[in-house]
């Protein structure tokens, strides 16, 4: 396990990277109230899988983030750092506003692409969508961490994950300090006004979407309407789980791991 800082071309950015395969597997986290760096470790065991195929890269948002910030600017930095590390035809799995910036990634910069995995995402944001991310930027803006947390807990989780660990989850988020709230905040603005909608047939690289009925933030009419423009693979989960089905769902890396070994599609 490896956790460094690449600063290039005026990006400041922390990735993880692990495994020892000779192909590049990367994979693009949704929105955060903190670094993912910290949970590294948690990540490897989570997609152990990919160990021996693949080498494993997780990329942190740009630690000098300016404001404000497009979700194709954060894709557009992440390419850059792909190719300072020189990663280029990677898997990558890209999950809710991650998967958002895999598809900029396989519009803008195929080259970098071999294959796109896309959790719990959409091609366009909504009024429904907007109301959801407003509720949580205002309670960021309060500076009430906790209350952040539980708010976005509710919303991401199903109600068995809730249920379980709720009183952990809480907690994942205390020593956040007002940086990390503000970085939160500019994330999830990006949101607004993301459409990718006319572009999708521009993604030519193989293509597989999962989404989960139990999906409260981007439910999955959102994965449909990505998977009717690029007539591409889709897995749909039960109401058992919700947006975070990528962390619930004891199957889903096995999912992703075979969609990637498949070089027939």
């Amino acid at each position: 396990m490896k956790t460094k800082t690449v600063s290039t071309n005026g990006i400041e950015m922390d990735y993880a990277s692990f495994g020892s395969g000779k192909r590049a597997f990367v994979i693009l986290p949704g929105v955060s109230v903190k670094s993912v760096m910290p949970s590294a470790i948690a990540i490897r065991s989570a997609y152990k899988c990919f160990c021996d195929t693949h080498t494993v890269y997780v990329f942190d948002r740009r630690k000098n983030m300016p404001e404000p910030y497009s979700v194709r600017q954060m894709a557009a930095d992440t390419a850059v750092v792909m190719q300072a590390l020189g990663i280029c035809d990677a898997d990558i799995f890209g999950a809710s506003q991650g998967g958002m910036m895999a598809m900029c990634l396989a519009i803008d910069n195929p080259e970098l692409v071999h294959k796109i995995a896309l959790g719990s995402t959409s091609a366009k944001a909504d009024d429904a969508v907007y109301d959801l991310m407003d509720r949580w930027i205002g309670s960021a803006q309060s500076g009430d961490v906790t209350a952040l947390t539980a708010l976005m807990i509710d919303d991401l989780f199903s109600p068995n994950t809730i249920g379980r660990f709720r009183e952990a989850l809480v907690h994942m988020n205390d020593d956040a300090d007002e940086r990390d709230l503000r970085r939160f905040i500019i994330q999830t603005q990006a949101i607004h006004g993301f459409d990718l909608s006319g572009e999708l047939q521009q993604i030519k690289c193989p293509a597989f979407v999962i989404g989960s009925e139990g999906d409260r933030v981007l439910p999955v009419a959102h994965s449909r309407r990505i998977v009717e423009k690029l007539g591409c693979k889709l897995y749909v989960y039960g109401s058992e789980y919700g947006h975070c089905v990528f962390d619930e769902a004891p199957d889903y890396k096995q999912r992703l791991y075979d969609f990637f070994q498949d070089e027939a599609l």
